[in-house]
């Protein structure tokens, strides 16, 4: 069956940078479009960034300048780069995957808690 695990969150200081991965298994990554999504306590889940197939790439306000989705179709992983980070990007981050048909896939999320 598909299988999305999400790895690299922690703990960091404000200013920090992490880098969060989703591996992805049962299905070919090429095929879906990718994004990053994030609950913080008390708050609904919101998407963080997305990118297509081809390569182009959105992003929330809150992250613009500070975030960089990115994906390789070869190892079958997407990744989320953050930098600058702030106490307020605390959450829960999910992997998500959606094809063209609406299929939608998601890991069971990593914790990254920014605090000094």
């Amino acid at each position: 069956q598909v299988q999305l695990v999400e790895s690299g969150g922690g703990l960091v200081q404000p200013g920090g940078s992490l880098r969060l991965s989703c591996a992805v298994s049962g299905t070919s990554l090429s095929s879906y479009r990718l994004g990053w999504y994030r609950q913080a306590p008390g708050k609904q889940r919101e998407p963080v960034a997305d990118i297509t197939n081809g390569g182009s790439a959105t992003y929330a306000d809150s992250v613009k300048g500070r975030f960089t989705i990115s994906r390789d179709n070869v190892k079958n992983m997407g990744f989320l780069q953050m930098n600058s980070l702030k106490p307020e990007d605390t959450a829960d981050y999910y992997c998500n995957l959606k094809s063209l048909g609406g299929r939608d896939y998601w890991g069971k999320g990593a914790l990254v808690t920014v605090s000094s």
